[in-house]
């Protein structure tokens, strides 16, 4: 790596693909000759106005959004969608489905629950501590909602296909593997991805949604809680993180630009994801934690015989320009985060390294 910058292997906040920093860098300053700061411009000016604008539009051709669909940049994370979700789509009356699979999705529960809005749990992989993907689950067919977490940063499991709901719309937290592979977007009513983990800096959540659900949004709710507000006023409502989205721009440009599109990125992100589990699956030093159908190609999760071979790998990596691989303090181990913007070398570095860990120690 170059400027003694190490592969970052971090979960979130993430490493970010090194032309966008380099872009960032160079208009830190004075941006396009305005004389300021990308983070002194007015969010009215028309330069804002060209970055948001740039970003939703490119999010739009990335999934290949319909106009029935919405893009807005929300603050508070994915964590404030958890509560937002129930309060602008479950009426009296109203239902929604959730599967549990750690947790994400444990927390966009409670939210529901202590909101007092209706929902099931129609699947949950709690039995086997969250390391597979539930299937074959039987959805209401009266539920407003479905709600999924398409990946699973902390178990190192993601959805491999999306269940079949029926009319059901699915709502799916994206945040760790957001614009990872294409999506078949008739299947979604709603998606939301806190930036921070896979197109952005953390500050800022990007919500997707369908006009059909947003038509449920009530009045009486804050402004700032009603979807209805951000999509009448285009983010603008209040000032919007607007550092965030235009890191976020820069990320989508590179993605739609330079990688040629999500079908490429799935690609790219299938080959990383092939060295580390292929590598794991044949020795008996490293095991990778989630089920082979239910794997990660985002969060690889694996244990080492001991916890102190484990920190001992963890701290050698760290001397060897490979952070983050400290696992998630609820479940201890470790964790490559391998999101788009880790590079394939970056995998390969790390395989080599785990080699050569392995031979001295195993």
């Amino acid at each position: 790596m170059s400027d003694n910058r190490i592969y970052n292997f971090n979960a979130g906040p993430a490493t970010l693909p090194l032309p966008v920093l380099e872009e960032i860098q160079e208009s830190f300053l004075n941006y396009k000759s305005s004389g300021m700061s990308i983070t002194e411009i007015s969010h009215r000016s028309s330069w804002f106005d060209e970055v948001i604008n740039d970003a939703v539009a490119r999010t739009r051709r990335l999934l290949g959004l319909s106009d029935h669909y919405q893009v807005l940049f929300i603050q508070g994370g994915a964590s404030m969608q958890f509560a937002m979700v129930p309060m602008n789509f479950l009426g009296d009356g109203d239902t929604a489905d959730y599967v549990n699979t750690g947790t994400w999705s444990t927390k966009a529960i409670k939210e529901a629950k202590l909101l007092g809005k209706s929902h099931n749990v129609v699947a949950s992989s709690e039995d086997r501590n969250f390391a597979y993907i539930p299937k074959n689950i039987s959805f209401s067919k009266d539920a407003v909602y479905a709600h999924i977490t398409s990946n699973n940063t902390i178990k190192g499991t993601q959805w491999a296909d999306f269940p079949d709901t029926g009319d059901v719309p699915i709502i799916s937290d994206m945040s760790s593997d957001f614009m990872c592979r294409p999506l078949e977007m008739k299947k979604f009513g709603m998606i939301y991805a806190g930036a921070q983990k896979n197109i952005g800096p953390a500050g800022v959540c990007m919500v997707i949604v369908r006009e059909d659900l947003l038509a449920r949004c009530p009045d009486i709710l804050p402004s700032m809680l009603n979807y209805k507000t951000f999509a009448d006023k285009n983010s603008m409502y209040n000032t919007p993180p607007c550092f965030s989205i235009y890191c976020i721009q820069l990320v989508l440009k590179w993605l739609e630009e330079t990688i040629g599109g999500l079908g490429a990125m799935e690609t790219i992100n299938r080959e990383k994801a092939a060295l580390l589990y292929d590598f794991m699956d044949n020795t008996d030093f490293y095991n990778a934690t989630a089920d082979k159908d239910s794997r990660s190609l985002m969060n690889v999760t694996f244990r080492l015989p001991s916890e102190e071979l484990e920190k001992q790998c963890i701290k050698e990596a760290t001397e060897n320009g490979m952070g983050g691989l400290k696992g998630h303090r609820s479940v201890g181990g470790c964790r490559a985060s391998i999101y788009n913007a880790m590079p394939v070398d970056g995998v390969k570095a790390l395989v080599a390294f785990m080699k050569a860990f392995e031979k001295k120690n195993g």
